[in-house]
């Protein structure tokens, strides 16, 4: 698929050299900051040199000093406190950070996850009939729960606080619990809004850390979670994301907890070499993949465990269910791509809505989020579970996917989600005219650039000006996530030649008069191979990233789109 190319404007001229004589660093780099909205020499200071320093206050947010108040309440009295969190990457951290803090202070305490597919996302009836038939009279709610109103009155009548900590939109209307901590309430004034749920439940330990004049290094201790969690449930990597990313990268790296060393051991990595992308593809998808094929207090179990030994029992277990997601995901990919590939009709639509009754539901968010990739329009799977159809929804850049599914709402039983990402539910005859609908609705609304990839680029160079000192400043703009992407770099009229790996990849060697040869990774891009052999120019956009082989290490252009 031929992907648009999209150059940012430049940016005025007087602002980039203006911080180009302050830092002394070249137009480009200069460049690639105002993009990031740095344009004087305090904010690169503090973009450069990030500080455990910098990060907020914890008692700037809105009812911290509440939920802090409850919890030595709580442990005063030795009630029995239960740490409640969502089943996926960014719930499961969220719930070990916090529980494995508190277990050094508190005897009672416990933690629960939700089953995917009994109880579904966020604070479930089950869940609060299971903390009043154990005596628990505290529950701490993590990555869940800001617009639980009727579930937190129930637990209420049965006698149990809420303490919520979230990182979603809220509602029309806030729960009554006694404490909800959101950056997103739009009465809070903290400073960030972009916090993970696990950096809520990070906030809550710093708050508590505080207040108790207790030993900061002991919240520093989670920081890998933590950084796991932003990488995970993609979150912008700016601000104090940033902060904590960077920090939680070098623990991962140097001292990582016994759950992600083992984790890491199962990985094709080793530890001191992880990235954020290292994360979303290695670690992240194991730790989900305990909720998706089995139950996701197996990934807390093993987060929490205090001795290596006793985690590579845990990583074992959540590895087996991961190649079990992996097998899972390749035979529903191939059967949806099957479906598409002999249906004209399907391949001539705007949007993709596919069903099959026996699709695991674990895995077709992963699905959806393939075939978007594949055809590149707004995509929806659909199974069968528990008596109903439920579905995972993708969409494309620029296209509303909540809203789209809002203008289908009289076929649906429930949905949610946001722009991006979404979660749905039907009944079984409604889905041959929610196919229909969505199509209409999709067809009336998505502009005709929205249905090609677009590449962004950042900045043209040649390839004289890629050097050394060019790429340790580029890794300082390092971790990469969204909101600071790596920046993709445009060069015209380069020459090369190269050669096909894999099924539809290409290794290439390519050069400038006056610059020296630079070695280059096309994923993806095997098409273009026969021009490049010609010898005729083409252009490149591609990320510039550090190859290690054989223990050398070299710098290689990593392209994502050529043209000619």
């Amino acid at each position: 698929m031929q992907k648009r190319w999209v150059v940012k404007p430049k940016n005025d001229v007087q602002k980039t050299n203006k911080l180009r004589d302050e830092l002394g660093i070249s137009p480009i780099i200069a460049a690639l900051l105002l993009h990031r909205d740095i344009d004087t020499f305090e904010s690169a200071k503090t973009f450069f040199r990030p500080s455990l320093d910098m990060l907020h206050d914890p008692f700037l947010m809105c009812d911290m000093d509440k939920a802090i108040a409850r919890i030595e309440r709580a442990i005063g009295n030795k009630e029995k406190i239960l740490i409640y969190g969502d089943y996926d990457v960014d719930g499961t951290t969220a719930v070990s950070v916090v529980y494995s803090f508190f277990r050094d202070f508190h005897s009672g305490l416990e933690f629960y996850i939700p089953d995917r597919y009994l109880e579904g996302y966020g604070i479930s009836t089950k869940g609060i009939d299971y903390a009043h038939e154990n005596g628990f009279s505290l529950i701490i709610a993590l990555d869940c729960g800001i617009k639980a109103v009727d579930k937190v009155s129930y637990a209420k009548s049965k006698g149990i606080d809420f303490i919520i900590g979230d990182h979603h939109l809220p509602g029309a209307s806030i729960p009554d619990a006694v404490a909800v901590l959101d950056p997103k309430r739009i009465d809070c004034p903290y400073p960030y809004k972009e916090l993970s749920g696990c950096g809520i439940g990070f906030k809550i330990i710093q708050a508590f850390i505080q207040k108790n004049e207790m030993d900061i290094q002991l919240a520093y201790q989670y920081l890998d979670l933590v950084a796991v969690s932003i990488a995970s449930d993609i979150v912008p990597i700016t601000g104090e994301n940033r902060i904590l990313t960077h920090f939680g990268l070098r623990k991962l790296n140097s001292n990582p907890n016994c759950g992600l060393q083992a984790l890491i051991n199962l990985s094709s990595k080793k530890t001191g070499q992880f990235s954020v992308n290292d994360i979303v593809f290695q670690i992240g998808p194991r730790i989900n993949a305990a909720g998706r094929i089995e139950h996701a207090k197996d990934a807390v179990k093993l987060l929490i465990s205090k001795s290596l030994q006793e985690a590579k029992d845990f990583s074992t277990t959540v590895d087996d269910q991961n190649n079990l997601r992996k097998d899972f995901d390749l035979k529903i990919t191939e059967e949806a791509l099957a479906i598409i590939g002999e249906d004209e009709i399907l391949q001539a639509r705007k949007s993709t809505v596919l069903f099959k009754e026996d699709w695991h539901k674990g895995v077709i968010g992963i699905v959806a989020s393939r075939l978007t990739e594949k055809y590149y329009r707004p995509t929806i799977i659909l199974t069968q579970t528990n008596g109903h159809i439920a579905g995972s929804a993708r969409s494309v850049l620029g296209f509303d996917l909540y809203e789209a599914l809002s203008e289908c709402s009289e076929l649906l039983e429930q949905y949610g989600g946001h722009k991006y990402a979404a979660g749905l539910t039907m009944r079984l005859e409604n889905v041959p005219a929610f196919q229909e609908k969505f199509e209409l609705v999709v067809s009336n609304s998505i502009k005709p650039e929205m249905l090609q990839q677009e590449v962004l680029v950042e900045a043209e160079l040649e390839l004289k000006e890629i050097d050394a000192k060019f790429h340790r400043l580029l890794k300082q703009f390092e971790p990469f996530g969204p909101q600071n992407e790596a920046p993709i770099l445009l060069t015209k009229k380069v020459y090369g030649t190269g050669y096909i790996v894999g099924t539809n990849h290409i290794k290439i060697t390519v050069r400038q008069e006056g610059s020296s040869p630079f070695d280059c990774i096309g994923f993806g891009l095997a098409e273009h191979i026969q021009h490049v052999n010609a010898g005729h120019a083409f252009d490149i956009c591609y990320t510039i990233e550090e190859n290690t082989w054989r223990g050398k290490k070299n710098l290689q252009l990593n392209i994502k789109a050529i043209r000619y």
